[in-house]
């Protein structure tokens, strides 16, 4: 195809391909030091937490691996040159793996909620056995999801000489495009909303309760009580930055994408830069990722240092100059940091915290 017949200008199809050369390099990197990290350390590995956190990790680094750099080749020489078979399955891995990072994060994100507002459950929920089976359903139904239109059910998968690109095509005036773009937007946003509004309502609940125990401290002169409130309050403003984090990521990331696609025919635009620049912030879902759910966590950062110091790229002193906050932090494992409701109001079994409410920490 003559790069003179793209609707895209040069300097956009550069910039795409720049970064996704650079998203290539960095979300490999990233996404492979956090599996890496988190599968060799036994006191991570265990939690339920950490399982929807691999899996989103292995989606991203798929996508980072293989479709980048075929979207890289393809922007450089605004052409698809890679064959017809491998342009019928790269939409497949392309979308799948990004329903796979979307769903990934609905997993964490009601794992998160049942921790704290059904936290009497979750022992139960997140057996072994149901984690495999959650986990199962994220991969099966992402890929299902693109099967008729491969099959050439409703739409089909072929190259779109216009955009140059591997895609869901129209068949008989139909396609699935249009709709997955908006279930895979609004359901995630949907969810992720709900979980994190119901688990801020639960905070402001305990802080309600917290103030009360608060007076009862001071009324008693008991300053071990008080200094444990206040460090309560603190991990609950961490929680609330992290939900707020998150959710804006989130819509950063994958927003204007779906607006490009269901409000814009790329084909016809007369926006070509917005398409651009709204895949590109679709792509570095797959580098942030990393950072939001493992890297702000401290066990995680504890968990990246002990695997450099194994492939001696760090001192073995770099673990033992981590600071210890209490004689409890070894039993902190997860994105983000929260002690059940019961255990701030003082009920609850404290001897069974590590195995069924594990505290997490930002």
């Amino acid at each position: 195809m003559d790069g003179k017949t793209s609707i895209y200008p040069d300097a956009a199809t550069v910039f795409a391909g720049v970064c996704a050369c650079f998203f290539t390099v960095v979300g490999v990197c990233g996404n492979l030091i956090t599996i890496l990290a988190l599968v060799n350390s036994p006191k991570i590995r265990g939690h339920a937490t950490t399982a929807f956190v691999l899996s989103l990790c292995i989606s991203d680094l798929l996508f980072c691996s293989f479709s980048l750099p075929l979207t890289a080749v393809r922007f450089f020489a605004q052409k698809w040159t890679l064959g017809d078979d491998l342009c019928r399955i790269f939409p497949v891995i392309f979308y799948g793996n990004v329903a796979v990072s979307l769903l990934s994060m609905v997993c964490i994100t009601i794992n998160r909620y049942i921790l704290i507002g059904c936290h009497n459950i979750y022992g139960r929920l997140y057996r072994r056995q149901w984690i495999i089976v959650q986990l199962a359903c994220v991969w099966f139904v992402s890929f299902l999801l693109l099967l008729p239109p491969y099959l050439g059910v409703w739409g089909e998968m072929g190259l779109d000489e216009v955009t140059f690109s591997c895609t869901i095509l129209k068949k008989n005036g139909r396609s699935i495009k249009k709709p997955l773009f908006l279930l895979g937007f609004l359901l995630p946003c949907l969810v992720i909303i709900a979980s994190y509004s119901c688990i801020y309502i639960k905070v402001l609940q305990q802080k309600r309760k917290m103030k009360c125990h608060r007076q009862f401290v001071i009324n008693s002169s008991n300053a071990e009580n008080l200094a444990s409130d206040t460090r309560k309050d603190r991990e609950d403003s961490r929680l609330t930055l992290m939900m707020m984090t998150i959710f804006v990521c989130f819509l950063i990331c994958f927003l204007p994408l779906m607006l490009a696609n269901v409000v814009d025919d790329e084909r016809k635009t007369s926006y070509p830069w917005l398409h651009i620049v709204a895949s590109v912030m679709a792509w570095a879902s797959s580098v942030i990722n990393p950072i939001i759910y493992a890297a702000s966590n401290r066990n995680y950062r504890i968990a990246y240092m002990r695997l450099f110091r194994r492939v001696k790229f760090w001192n073995q002193d770099v673990v033992s100059t981590m600071p210890s906050k209490t004689k409890h932090s070894k039993e902190l494992s997860g994105p983000a940091r929260s002690t059940p409701p019961a255990l701030l109001c003082g009920t609850g079994n404290r001897d069974n915290r590590t195995e069924h409410f594990p505290t997490y920490s930002v």
